[in-house]
Order: structure tokens, then sequence, then C-alpha cells
């Protein structure tokens, strides 16, 4: 304990230098029985998950069949042979994916607004927002993919596209869209509605107040289930496969065809889960992250 002068004529002021400062022992005690209870646990999970493989490998290659099924869907072979052509079909997945994510946030946010827009003057532009997120969250994916990509070409319009690519990523910007719609209006509408009343009594007009008062905290709250949508919508940008672009999936599906043999499919599928597992660690970690700062009163 050091003592410091608060000037003349002034009490001093008790103050505990930094290096005075020594754990007690019971203090020491616990923390050194948490770093053995944290071993402990870390070796018991560790011998856990080598147990447990052990025994799934032991079912898997002792099974009648596992020598045909190694030949058909693990040829080492084959995965050589797919894997250049598979990463590069890859690049068309990302780029469709960076593009039709953008496009996905833009139009999700413009239809959650129209959705969240007062008066009876707005009736049929609400009307309309909600017809359209009721019929594309409905309408499955695939269905969808295939109206678009094969049903647009037939109808022989002028000026509109034939490229399987544009269509398939129009395709899935309409039923993506509908989706994050819906997770910017759960969160605008779960922004109270003083914040609201507030802007308006500071002077903001109402599109002022839901710009830079509303939105911002909508879009904070509902960054996790963004996040979760945008690695759905990577693993889906392989269905564009279906009216014949050359993504991943095509790739993979072209040598099958040829070779009558599975294991490009595994190659394919096991890129896809190397781009997205980063994708949802990255989501978990944000998710955390607000959890705490919610827990500890932060801004959320």
């Amino acid at each position: 304990m050091t003592v410091v002068e608060d000037g003349p004529g002034r009490d001093a002021i008790p103050t505990r230098a930094d290096d005075d400062y020594t754990p007690s022992a019971r203090r020491l005690e616990r923390e050194r029985h948490r770093r053995v209870r944290a071993r402990r646990a870390t070796a018991i999970a560790a011998l856990s998950t080598l147990v447990t493989a052990a025994v799934l490998y032991l079912i898997v290659v002792n099974a009648p069949g596992w020598p045909r099924t190694r030949e058909t869907f693990f040829n080492g072979q084959y995965a050589r042979e797919a894997l250049p052509k598979v990463l590069e079909g890859l690049w068309l997945n990302v780029r469709l994916l960076l593009v039709c994510g953008v496009a996905v946030l833009v139009l999700g946010m413009l239809i959650a607004i129209a959705r969240t827009l007062r008066g009876p003057v707005f009736f049929p532009l609400r009307a309309l927002a909600a017809a359209y997120t009721d019929f594309f969250r409905g309408l499955p994916l695939l269905i969808n993919l295939m109206i678009v990509v094969l049903g647009v070409p037939a109808l022989r319009l002028q000026g509109v596209t034939v490229d399987p690519v544009l269509l398939g990523g129009t395709a899935l910007t309409l039923t993506y869209s509908a989706y994050v719609a819906e997770v910017f209006r759960a969160g605008i509408e779960s922004v109270h509605p003083s914040q609201r009343a507030a802007a308006r009594s500071l002077g903001l007009t109402n599109r002022q107040a839901l710009r830079h008062v509303i939105l911002p905290q909508a879009v904070r709250r509902q960054v996790p289930p963004l996040l979760n949508d945008l690695v759905s919508l990577q693993k889906d940008t392989g269905l564009v496969s279906i009216g014949g672009a050359i993504d991943a999936v095509r790739a993979a599906d072209i040598i099958v065809g040829r070779s009558l043999n599975y294991t490009p499919y595994i190659v394919a599928g096991l890129v896809f889960v190397a781009l997205t597992i980063p994708m949802t660690r990255f989501t978990d970690w944000v998710t955390a992250r607000m959890d705490r700062q919610r827990a500890q009163g932060g801004s959320i």
C-alpha cells in the first residue's frame, strides 16, 4: 500500500501498487484446480473421440459390401481426376454466391420494408410483399429452378437471356430473398416502438427514423440468421447444374456419367464442406459474441 499526496492541505489518498499484489494461496489453489480439470476434460474428450472413430471405422470396413463401396465411392484414381475439374467448376459457385448474396440482401431488405410500411395507402404494397414471401417460401427451390431455367427459354422472349447461370442465379435470388425478407422484418419489428417515437421527437421523418435508427438496430440483431442463410445459399448454388451450367456438381456429374464411378460426387461434396465450415464457424463466433454482449447488457 502506498500513499499519494493530493496537493497541499488535502488528505492523502491511499493506493495499491500493482507490483505489491500477491495472489492468495486459496486463489492459486483454485486456479490450479481449474487447469487440472480442464486438462482432464480435454483428455477425456480426445479419448472418447478416438474410441468412437475407431468403432465406426471397424463397423464400416467390416461390412460385407465395403470392398465394392470403397471401389465405387472412394477410388483414388477418379478422385485425382475429378479434383481439378471440380475446383474449376467451384469458381462458378463462388461467383454465384457473391452476386446472388448481394442481390438477396438488397431485395430482401426492400421486401421487408414494404411489409412494415404503415398507413392504408401502402396496403397494396404490403399485400404484394406478403404474397411474394408466402409464394416463394412455399415453393421448393428445385421446382423454382426448373421453372425459371427450363421455362423461361421455352417462352422465346426477345431480349431475355437463356444463359442457365443467369437464370439459375435469378431463381436462387427469388427464393432466398423471401427468406431473408422475413429475417429483416423480424428484426425491424423487434425494435421497440419507443425508438421510432424518440427519433420522431427529435425531428426525424419516418424515412429518416427508419434509415438511421430502426434499420441499424434491426440488421445488427439479425446478423446470425442472415449468415446462416448465406451458408445455405452457398450450398444451393450447386443446384444450378440442372440447367447445364458447369459448376462443381456438374463437373463431377460429367465424370460420373463417363466412368460410372461415384467418387467425383464425394470429391465435390468434400469441397463444398471445406468451403462451408469456415463460414459456419464464423457464424457461431458472431452468435456467441452477440450473446455475451446481450448477457452483459452491451450493445446488440
